[in-house]
């Protein structure tokens, strides 16, 4: 009875400092942790230490990009060379988001939005253009249907049998306090979307909570390309048309390099840390940082502010550094660090700077002499 008088945006805020209290007391059960060595390579002057849960090393190794593992029988390496990953604060760690926010900043015209999509973007939009349409759902069976024949069979075709799945009570919530809605191609249904509101400092977001295809949509890469684009769109062009500041584009994983994070990069998307609730604390080895943040780029949180950290080892060229480097042009960023092993190149610095310059506030790029 009482979540009649709780207001959408107040319930997504309770939400959030539940899930942030879930896992501190999580992150606490010191029983359930472990050390073992993710890393002891040759041809790497470092080493990868973890300390944390068993449950967590899957991901701290998806975050670093570490295929193999040593495991807890190994001798743990404690020297100069060794990174350490934990889940609670180590004198000197990075503060390290395991997921990362991205919003874009409404509040203008939607020709000045989509001018900061990508090229191939712009044009693949411009051909569903009018084609397709959003109805929203608030009947039960209705709602029903969609999450057997969309959400959940999506959702375990991108994470598996084990893919975290929206409750159904709190889908019919969800459709009554936000909006569950299909997504037309002319009066074929061929995606959904659900979604709901908040308010936080006084501005008001659209929040994506979760889409859904059919299984003839999400078999079909080119297929699902396509109607992925438009489903993101829609939602993007509701939120303005209603009046939001901002549009949040969901969660993915803090990997700089990542698909998915890349992809929401490619619509024009702000980083934002409210609302991480899962930090890892990674110290850097004092012999080689800047061959570690070479082959794992690495987001930190600094006072609530994201930072990137980079590499620049002595066996990389400014060339194939500034290559490399030209997918890091995020939105948002506070600092960027390049951490080098020698001395930087002028070309190089000026293709970093470059790649902010157009940025209203472009971050501070900073460079630390690694070894």
């Amino acid at each position: 009875m009482l979540r009649k008088f709780i207001s959408p945006s107040l319930r997504f805020g309770l939400r959030e400092t539940a899930a942030s209290l879930r896992e501190n007391l999580n992150r606490a059960r010191l029983w359930q942790w472990e050390t073992a060595m993710l890393q002891q390579r040759d041809d790497r002057p470092y080493n990868i230490l973890y300390a944390g849960r068993k449950t967590q090393r899957e991901l701290a190794k998806v975050l670093l990009g570490v295929d193999n593992e040593m495991g807890s029988s190994q001798t743990l390496d404690l020297s100069s060379r060794t990174v350490i990953i934990s889940e609670m604060p180590i004198p000197g760690a990075l503060r390290v988001p395991q997921a990362m926010h991205f919003v874009i900043p409404l509040g203008r015209l939607m020709e000045e939005i989509t001018a900061g999509f990508e090229s191939e973007l712009r044009r693949r939009l411009r051909k569903c253009w009018g084609r397709y349409s959003l109805q929203q759902v608030v009947d039960d069976t209705e709602i029903a249907r969609i999450d057997r024949d969309m959400l959940q069979p999506y959702a375990k075709a991108r994470h598996g049998i084990g893919a975290s799945q929206i409750g159904s009570d709190e889908l019919h919530r969800m459709a009554q306090a936000g909006r569950v809605e299909l997504v037309l191609l002319e009066d074929q249904v061929v995606a959904c979307q659900t979604g709901c509101a908040s308010t936080r400092a006084g501005k008001r977001y659209w929040v994506s909570i979760r889409f859904g295809y059919p299984e003839a949509i999400f078999s079909d890469p080119k297929r699902l390309g396509e109607t992925n684009a438009i489903n993101f769109y829609l939602a993007l062009e509701w939120a303005l048309q209603n009046g939001f500041d901002y549009y949040h584009m969901g969660s993915c994983l803090a990997r700089p390099e990542d698909d998915l994070l890349q992809w929401k990069k490619r619509w024009g998307g702000v980083l934002y840390t409210t609302g991480n609730h899962g930090y890892f604390y990674i110290r850097l080895p004092k012999t080689g940082a800047a061959q570690f943040l070479w082959d794992a780029p690495l987001f930190a949180v600094e006072q609530n502010n994201p930072t990137l950290h980079l590499g620049l080892p002595t066996g990389t060229n400014d060339e194939e550094a500034a290559s490399r480097y030209r997918k890091m042009s995020f939105g948002g960023l506070f600092k960027v660090y390049l951490h080098c092993a020698r001395p930087p190149g002028k070309r190089l610095l000026e293709s970093l700077t470059g790649l902010y310059s157009h940025q209203k506030r472009p971050p501070i790029l900073e460079c630390i002499t690694a070894h």
